[in-house]
């Protein structure tokens, strides 16, 4: 082998030996990046009265708040104590509600370290047209039950433990009726949900008591019209918890709290006003107000 031919394969092996460590020291390929999936999406969940979700609110409000933070809000909706027991479960990160004694209760128990208000609305005892028990255009809730007791019209009752519930148990209390000893065919529990009992009453026409915003965003009214309305035993308190940590180390307990703030910010308070049907406001923000 001539001396050229020598160089020749030593410069050949060098540069397949030079080749090889270029191949070796080349770092390997970066995985694709990974896209976010929905179950990265940054989220609390609330349980929250039927009528928030149902009055069309939560459509109207949760939008805004999810620009302003980036926090979906997923909404358990279900009434008021069904919606207490998921919290006490840790199911929950915020729980929103209208039973203002229910609601301290909570706190009480430790589950929450504060409730707050944010607003308010007003029930209705909704009636047939026909209005069998003679009492369309009264102002006294009291003495309008009595006389649907008294003349055994019927009347549905959402029989859920929810606030609505809690609040006609209330009234019937304060009316003097006692509901164990006068039940009968003409009082139906149903166990459901607002737009259930509402259309259950349609199809009786039967009396039935309902939170305004549900009833002014409720579209199968059929022969149903406000029978009572004005009474001050009427008035309908909503509240806000965040869970408390200590109770469920899980919960999402700062975006649950920056939810709660929002809510009940100056921000929060205006979107919940802006909420109209027909022009007409369902909901009346009052966080500021002491003792609410």
């Amino acid at each position: 082998m001539t001396l050229i031919d020598r160089r020749l394969l030593l410069a050949a092996g060098f540069s397949a030996g030079l080749a090889g460590l270029a191949f070796a020291q080349t770092p390997a390929a970066s995985p694709p990046a990974a896209t976010t999936t929905p179950s990265e999406t940054r989220f609390i969940t609330v349980a929250s009265t039927t009528s928030t979700q149902d009055s069309g609110l939560f459509g109207h409000i949760l939008p805004l708040f999810k620009a302003k933070t980036g926090i979906e809000v997923r909404v358990i909706s279900q009434g008021t104590g069904q919606a207490l027991d998921t919290g006490r479960r840790g199911d929950a990160d915020v729980v929103f509600v209208h039973a203002r004694a229910a609601e301290l209760k909570f706190v009480e128990e430790g589950f929450s370290l504060e409730r707050k208000p944010v607003m308010y609305n007003d029930f209705v005892l909704i009636g047939p047209k026909a209005d069998p028990a003679g009492i369309a255009g009264s102002k006294d809730i009291a003495a309008a039950l009595v006389k649907i007791q008294e003349k055994g019209a019927p009347f549905v009752s959402r029989g859920d433990k929810s606030g609505t519930h809690i609040a006609e148990l209330a009234l019937w209390k304060a009316a003097g009726v006692d509901l164990d000893a006068k039940k009968g065919p003409w009082y139906r529990e149903i166990g459901q949900g607002m737009g259930a009992a509402l259309n259950t009453a349609g199809a009786m026409g039967a009396y039935v008591l309902s939170d305004r915003g549900t009833w002014l965003s409720f579209k199968n009214r059929g022969d149903l019209v406000i029978s009572v309305e004005g009474d001050k035993r009427l008035f309908n308190q909503y509240g806000v918890m965040s869970v408390n940590p200590a109770k469920h180390p899980h919960v999402k307990f700062n975006d649950g709290k920056l939810f709660v703030d929002w809510l009940t910010s100056p921000e929060g308070q205006k979107a919940i006003a802006d909420y109209k049907i027909d022009g007409q406001q369902l909901f009346f923000p009052n966080a500021a107000q002491a003792g609410a």
